[in-house]
């Protein structure tokens, strides 16, 4: 085992809690009105609302990591339609359209489906409670 794969899982969890927390943030931003935000919004407000909503919820699951990979999609999803819903009609590409943040996010996330939460995540505890039950009803 090489010393990048002796870290995965880990550096996979740190990358996780990292931008949960960020995504979080923009959340946050929209539906509280802090952190250098113009304002609230309402949740019912399209498309704000909703994305704040899935934004900080979405952010937080992926932070604990529970239900990281539908999380993750979902996030991924939204910030998709954020890029070409919002952002596409002001140029081509995301250096144009100051659409980088949405991409990057949709691209990270669609990883996190992928990959998984690796260490520390809630959804590491319940998989490890459900083999064990598994083991002892077998």
């Amino acid at each position: 085992m090489n010393i990048f794969d002796r870290g995965r899982e880990q550096a996979i969890a740190v990358f996780r809690i990292v931008v949960g927390v960020l995504f979080m943030c923009h959340g946050a931003q929209k539906l509280f009105g802090v952190l250098g935000s113009k304002g609230a919004v309402s949740i019912t407000d399209w498309p704000s609302g909703p994305a704040g909503l899935i934004e900080l919820v979405g952010g937080a699951l992926i932070v604990i990591g529970l239900g990281t990979r539908i999380a993750a999609l979902i996030s991924s999803g939204a910030m998709a339609y954020a890029y070409f819903v919002v952002h596409q009609h002001a140029g081509l590409l995301p250096i144009q359209n100051k659409g980088e943040l949405a991409a990057v996010y949709a691209w990270v996330f669609l990883l996190l489906a992928f990959t998984g939460p690796g260490a520390w995540a809630v959804d590491k505890v319940i998989a490890s409670r459900k083999q064990e039950q598994a083991l002892v009803t077998a």
